[in-house]
């Protein structure tokens, strides 16, 4: 049984364990009163077993189960608050992901004619038509878990699984898996530009409809969604160190942000409306601190975690051969985090509270002492990579263009904050169907399902008009019946048959007893 216990795998694990093992106490205090507590914790524990044998598989076998146990208990954590949301969610979820698994399945019959199931030893092996196959099986697995384009649909509605759940999935876990398994396949991807294309797009649509979302939970997926499109540039540009190191950054304070989160959530009423919050700074200082720090860290605040990664990114797209046009749309995708960030605190932390009465904010100890450690680790944790993994790197750029990134984070809060306002007194951001258009991420939620509803429809008729039709007479339920009457019938019949031979058996012994009486008498 072969195992990676290589630099990538080892840390990979130790941020799976230390944010699932924070989201658990976390948990302990969040849903203290729930009633399926512990098939909750199970399922947890099962969704990390799963990551962990993804993680040190090369053996494709065993990275399908891991795979196909992330997409299982998914479903299961997305449907765990049984309504008709959780339901279209979870099997949104899991049909986008299954094509992944397709995938994944393909890739495992192909290598059954080489006799090794190892993916390191198939990179070798094969010539470059088989390398080309390869490297689309691989593309499109990931395409599913990362939820990249045109498979995005089914990330922002994850978030009907709670708020544990979600901090799990969209910081280490689920969605990481794609990206860990494209990186481990770096070799084969070179410059792939069919990779950094989908990526741009991603980082684009997600932005800009995170801006017209009004769901916090749904805001801080769609982020997540763009930090995943990020990654995938920076891995199809050839930088897999960059990516591990971004996808590290990201799993922390995007984990953090969740558990932020779900205490304001909490608070208000489960309410994740966030016109309906306000002032939230009042009730729960510490937690609005911490806050405010991870959303500094997603914007690339200088000299936190995400600055780390997030300018050498920047500055690394500086230094490439790549167009004006990809460099425009990779600095909008920029700055749509910092208006996006810039727009959900002024509603959390500047707009009036609107429902005081109904909104009871506190800050209990066992919800405050995982934040803290995870803050801790957010903050100081990028330095300390990227001085403890990765060489030491300089890209020389010239003055102006050093100080363009951070320019354009200053700048654009700035002007983003005053436009909030504007757009708050007047109530413009409610004017025509182009909000719903862009807030709904150019329809895509409705182009996945829409493939998705013929089938199920096939399938209701099937259970109407088969299973609960007419052929319930004579199978299903109703065979039970059918049986036991025909049963009974050949019960019956087989208790006449006895009485007839037995009548037949006796009737002969009867007949054959006078023929030899008489045939005695004769001869006498």
């Amino acid at each position: 049984m072969t195992l990676i216990n290589d630099w990538i795998s080892l840390t990979f694990i130790g941020f799976v364990l230390l944010i699932s093992s924070i989201v658990l106490f976390y948990r302990s205090s969040y849903i203290i009163g729930d009633k399926f507590l512990y098939r909750f914790i199970i399922l947890v524990f099962l969704f990390v077993i799963s990551m962990l044998l993804l993680i040190i598989s090369p053996n494709l076998i065993r990275i399908l189960l891991g795979w196909d146990g992330l997409g299982l208990v998914s479903y299961c954590l997305v449907i765990y608050y049984q309504n008709e949301k959780s339901a279209n969610a979870g099997i949104l979820t899991i049909l986008s992901n299954r094509v992944g698994d397709v995938a994944i399945l393909l890739r495992i019959a192909w290598l059954a004619d080489f006799g090794s199931w190892n993916f390191y030893y198939s990179q070798y092996i094969y010539g470059r038509n088989e390398i080309l196959f390869i490297l689309f099986i691989v593309i499109l697995a990931g395409m599913t878990k990362r939820a990249q384009i045109p498979f995005s649909a089914w990330l922002p509605a994850a978030i009907a699984a709670p708020t544990p759940v979600s901090a799990l999935v969209h910081s280490s876990t689920l969605v990481t898996a794609g990206v860990y398994l494209l990186i481990r396949f770096h070799e084969i991807l070179i410059i792939n530009s069919f990779l950094f294309v989908t990526g741009c797009l991603t980082i684009f649509i997600s932005g800009l409809g995170a801006n017209f979302e009004i769901d916090l939970k749904k805001i801080i997926a769609l982020s997540t969604l763009r930090q995943l499109g990020v990654i995938i540039i920076v891995l199809s540009l050839g930088f897999y160190e960059l990516s591990f190191f971004h996808l590290l950054r990201h799993a922390l304070f995007k984990s953090l942000l969740f558990l932020c989160a779900g205490v304001f959530i909490h608070s208000i009423g489960d309410s994740q409306d966030i016109r309906f919050l306000g002032g939230v700074d009042t009730g729960c200082p510490s937690r609005s601190f911490y806050f405010v720090a991870c959303s500094l860290s997603l914007c690339g605040f200088p000299f936190i975690r995400g600055f780390y990664s997030k300018d050498a990114i920047l500055e690394s797209y500086m230094i490439l051969n790549i167009n004006s046009f990809i460099i425009l749309i990779i600095f909008g995708g920029t700055l749509f985090t910092v208006t996006y960030s810039v727009r959900l605190g002024f509603y959390l932390f500047f707009k009036n509270l609107g429902l005081k009465r109904m909104i009871s904010l506190s800050e209990r100890g066992l919800i405050v002492v995982p934040i803290r450690v995870l803050f801790v680790m957010a903050v100081s944790a990028g330095s300390f990579i990227s001085w403890l993994y990765f060489p030491c790197e300089f890209i020389f750029l010239t003055y102006y263009f050093k100080l363009l990134i951070l320019f354009i984070v200053i700048i654009s809060s700035v002007l983003v904050f005053e436009l909030i306002k504007i757009l708050y007194l007047f109530n413009l951001n409610r004017v025509s169907e182009w909000v719903h258009f862009v807030g709904t991420m150019w329809f895509i939620p409705l182009i996945s399902t829409f493939f998705i509803i013929p089938v199920l429809i096939v399938g209701k008729n099937l259970l109407k008009y088969l299973d609960q039709g007419w052929v319930e007479y004579f199978g299903g339920q109703g065979s039970r019946g059918n049986i036991s009457f025909f049963s009974l019938k050949l019960d019956y019949s087989y208790f006449l048959n006895l009485k007839s031979y037995l009548f037949i058996f006796f009737i002969s012994i009867f007949f054959y007893l006078i023929y030899f009486y008489l045939d005695s008498s004769m001869r006498a």
